[in-house]
Parts: C-alpha cells; structure tokens; sequence
C-alpha cells in the first residue's frame, strides 16, 4: 500500500493506492497517517480509494479507528471514488451507515463546507 497526502480546500486528501491489509510492522498505517494530521490541527480528511484494489479486516479496522480518531475531536472523514467491488464490502459490514461516500472527489470536497 502507498499513501500520498495532499491538502485542497482545507482538506486533507490521502490518496491511497494498493491494498489496505495487514502488513510488516514496520509500516506506517493509514490510521497513524491519519492521527499525524490530527494533531497537526486539520480536521477535514478525505480518503480517496480510486487505487485501492483490496482491503481485508485490518484494513476496515484502520479506516474506523481512523473515522473515530477523526469524529472525537470534531472532524469529518469521507471516502471517494470507491469501485463497486469495495463498495460491497462497506455494504456488509455496514460501513455506508457510517462514512459519506462519494463517486467524485470535488462533490466530496464541497461536502464538508455545506455544514
């Protein structure tokens, strides 16, 4: 897994690409990434999945602690571009009650100022 992070509009934007899974400890984890933003003050994170292939039961882990971290100290997390396969997933595990997601990433963007 490789995660690039960029800011647009006030937000934090990781784009992710590979899977999400468990992986050599070594690595640093998207929640780590995550929590690294967090306490440098931003609040606003999108995970942009347009490149993320697989994720496993670790992988929906990190992105929960990651929706938990962000949602107790009053941000928001949302999801972009995510294909129909991983989209299931979120569906059987009922993560779509939980995340906002969104096909395109400029209407997700636009989403955290319609507050």
């Amino acid at each position: 897994m490789e995660i690039n992070a960029r800011e647009k509009s006030n937000v934090v934007i990781f784009d992710i690409e590979g899977e999400i899974r468990r992986s050599d400890l070594t690595d640093v984890t998207l929640h780590q990434l995550v929590k690294d933003q967090l306490d440098d003050g931003k609040r606003n994170i999108l995970l942009n999945f347009r490149n993320v292939e697989f994720i496993d039961s670790f992988g929906v882990g990190e992105i929960l602690a990651s929706y938990i971290s962000t949602h107790n100290l009053g941000g928001k997390l949302k999801i972009a571009k995510i294909s129909k396969k991983l989209y299931i997933i979120f569906q059987v595990t009922m993560l779509t009650k939980v995340f906002e997601i969104f096909d395109d990433e400029d209407v997700a963007l636009d989403s955290y100022f319609k507050d």
